[in-house]
């Protein structure tokens, strides 16, 4: 997993009144959870944009007033209009302990469906799993190349070393669909079907 190092400093006032005033100044207010207290902080609205702005899952390493913390992302408030980040909650990670969070799927090869004419539909663009930071990989790669047209991957079918996937097994991940024009019949036609965005 990349990582990915920014700097924040600690608030002196955590009211709503002072949050406005960070805003207004470029900063966006900010809380450390996990350690043996909360950590209120803020960082530059410009930098957390690098991270917030990308398919990608970063292990970030937060330098707050002198001390690192590294953490990952937990929960981001967005302003309605501008979707400018107004609050944003991060959790502090442990070498040895198990963090939950969501990685990126990609997939690599091409689909005999999908070469036959069908149309690849992907459900799930990330998928929740659980364990340790040194564990964890930056993507969830699926290989797609022998998915015929109506055969579709679904969580069940997903095995990565010493993860846990929090998924549930049946929830479909990717499938390919008949195109127009393309005959499938019988259980493929269903599966197709199934991996519809519609």
């Amino acid at each position: 997993m990349k990582v990915f190092s920014m700097s924040g400093s600690l608030r002196e006032n955590v009211g709503k009144k002072e949050a406005k005033k960070n805003r207004r100044e470029g900063l966006v207010p900010c809380v450390l959870y996990g350690g043996e207290k909360q950590v209120h902080f803020t960082v530059s609205a410009k930098e957390l944009d690098r991270v917030l702005f990308t398919p990608e899952v970063h292990l970030l390493e937060i330098t707050i007033d002198g001390t690192m913390h590294k953490a990952i992302l937990s929960d981001i408030q967005y302003h309605p209009i501008t979707d400018h980040a107004l609050h944003v909650d991060f959790i502090e990670c442990w070498d040895d302990k198990k963090v939950k969070i969501a990685l990126p799927v990609k997939y690599t090869g091409t689909s005999k469906g999908v070469v036959k004419g069908g149309k690849l539909r992907q459900r799930m663009r990330k998928i929740r799993v659980q364990g340790l930071m040194r564990d964890l990989p930056e993507y969830i790669t699926l290989d797609i190349t022998k998915l015929e047209i109506g055969q579709a991957i679904r969580v069940r079918d997903i095995q990565i070393d010493k993860l846990t996937i929090l998924e549930p097994g049946s929830s479909l991940v990717l499938g390919v669909k008949s195109g127009r024009g393309v005959a499938a019949t019988g259980e493929g036609e269903e599966g197709a079907e199934e991996s519809s965005d519609e």
